[in-house]
């Protein structure tokens, strides 16, 4: 797992990010949370930026920056609008797939801007335990069907492309990815998204029936989508959903801060910042912040230098700053009282956007049994290595 930033114009990508995300994400983001609007404005832009191509190779015309780079992004958005952080993060999760094993053609339209993809994994049938899919891939005439129930997908009906997971067409193994056109019949798309939080990700139902594909549409070799799944685009996955978290926890302490700052007490005269339990709170929530930064800065080292606990830092990673957000936006309402709980003040966006993380796969709870069978020289996965 490469994370550290690769030689060249590279950097260019980064200069354009904040002038987007002051023009477009974050006037928006308001929007795309009230009406549960897909951010369509912003993802156009970041494409034209050359942000959603920072991940590709720079032989198809991408920035070939590493995962430390987009985690930055990922975070800086996420401050702003953690629905367009959510659509970003997928996409490049989705990436790593592609860019190592898909069509020279997708992978130039990607790194152009011009295509957003997404995951499609959780599956009806074996919900967030997406190592297991019951979705099927069957040979014919010369040609893939696919066939599956895939229960959340971000971007669906948004995205250009799935990278989509099923049981093995002919070999041995638990899992086949493949590439898969966002306008292949037999897709259905269900419904509305209308959750409590990243209200505009559009993680909606997708429903395969008789999905056509060319036998090229594989990504990787038949049976081996898990080992693709584990150390390629899983490693981003939990990275940048870590980043994504601690965009919502800088944005929450930014705020209370300046809530502190700026509102008084005035029959005496003092402000919110001049009363000790408020500044407790505040530095219990930068504490968390720092210390989930920290921990997410160690495991992009650890990647990028290849040491032995790296993939370890990778499985914390998440799991902490999924709880963490959730302590810090807690701490950020009862700090900032009253004001928190109206919309204005832009807490309670985050205060919701921020519980998405524990129950997204794989959930906190998996991470940590992740964690402890690392620890103990266990396999991640029993019923899959059995």
């Amino acid at each position: 797992m490469d994370s550290g930033p690769q030689e060249g114009s590279a950097m260019q990508p980064l200069d354009a990010l904040t002038r987007v995300i002051d023009e477009v994400v974050a006037p928006n983001a308001d929007d795309v949370d009230r009406n549960g609007t897909f951010p369509r404005a912003a993802i156009d832009a970041l494409g034209t930026a050359g942000i959603l191509g920072l991940m590709s190779a720079s032989d198809v015309g991408g920035a070939g920056l590493g995962l430390d780079t987009a985690a930055e992004v990922v975070q800086r958005i996420g401050s702003e609008c953690a629905s367009t952080a959510m659509v970003v993060m997928m996409h490049y999760a989705a990436v790593a797939a592609i860019d190592a094993h898909g069509p020279r053609d997708t992978r130039e339209a990607i790194a152009a801007g011009r295509h957003l993809s997404t995951l499609a994994f959780s599956e009806v049938g074996s919900r967030s335990h997406f190592w297991s899919p019951v979705g099927t891939a069957t040979s014919d005439d010369g040609s893939v069907l696919l066939n599956g129930k895939k229960s959340w997908v971000t971007s669906a009906g948004e995205a250009d492309s799935y990278v989509w997971s099923s049981r093995p067409l002919a070999a041995d193994g638990p899992m086949t990815l493949w590439l898969v056109p966002s306008d292949a019949r037999g897709l259905s798309v269900t419904g509305p998204f209308d959750g409590l939080g990243l209200r505009g990700n559009a993680s909606r139902p997708v429903t395969g029936t008789d999905v056509r594909v060319p036998q090229t549409a594989i990504l990787g070799p038949d049976g081996q989508g898990l080992d693709l799944a584990l150390q390629v685009v899983l490693p981003v996955f939990l990275v940048l959903n870590a980043s994504a978290s601690i965009g919502i926890m800088r944005a929450v302490v930014d705020q209370a801060t300046r809530h502190l700052t700026s509102t008084r007490f005035e029959h005496r005269d003092e402000s919110l910042a001049q009363q000790t339990l408020p500044r407790v709170d505040l530095a219990r929530m930068q504490l968390q912040t720092d210390a989930v930064a920290t921990l997410v800065g160690d495991a992009l080292a650890a990647a990028g230098a290849g040491r032995e606990d790296a993939m370890l830092r990778v499985l914390e990673v998440k799991a902490a700053a999924a709880e963490a957000a959730v302590d810090v936006t807690d701490l950020a309402l009862r700090v900032c009282g009253g004001a928190a709980f109206r919309k204005e003040l832009g807490i309670e966006r985050r205060f919701r956007d921020a519980r998405a993380a524990r129950v997204m796969a794989p959930t906190t709870e998996a991470l940590l049994d992740f964690v402890g069978r690392a620890l103990t020289g266990l396999a991640l996965l029993d019923e899959v290595n059995a």
